[in-house]
């Protein structure tokens, strides 16, 4: 696979909507909310462990939506919000209410492995 060639003389834009060095428009954003996990399978939870961000180096969930409205200001229109998973986070339902309301996003999911979903429904 090789990637397109970044188009010269393209430079840093300041507004208008998100830009790679390849001039492709980009609209998607994904956002990892947490590292932690409910499960223990090798993807979350490797043989050799992880070791967990201290919580004063996640961002908070005002954070979290600041940069989604400031993304959308700059053309996204779709978020995913991932982990680990995000479910184990205390307020996700909070956060998803928050980045639901931008009437901006036409699109919001969720990447969870949906164990606690049908309690936070």
């Amino acid at each position: 696979m090789s990637l397109p060639q970044p188009v010269p003389g393209l430079a840093m834009p300041t507004e208008g909507p998100l830009l790679d060095r390849f001039g492709r428009v980009h609209t998607y954003l994904r956002v990892s909310v947490t590292d932690r996990c409910n499960y223990r399978c090798t993807y979350c939870m490797p043989a050799e462990g992880l070791a967990w961000l201290p919580k004063q180096e996640v961002l908070t969930f005002e954070e979290i939506a600041r940069l989604v409205r400031v993304f959308a200001n700059a053309g996204i229109r779709k978020v995913r919000l991932t982990g680990g998973e995000p479910t184990v986070r205390n307020g996700i339902v909070d956060l998803v209410a928050a980045i639901a309301a931008d009437a901006r996003i036409e699109d919001l999911a969720m990447t969870t492995n949906a164990h606690t979903l049908a309690s936070l429904a």
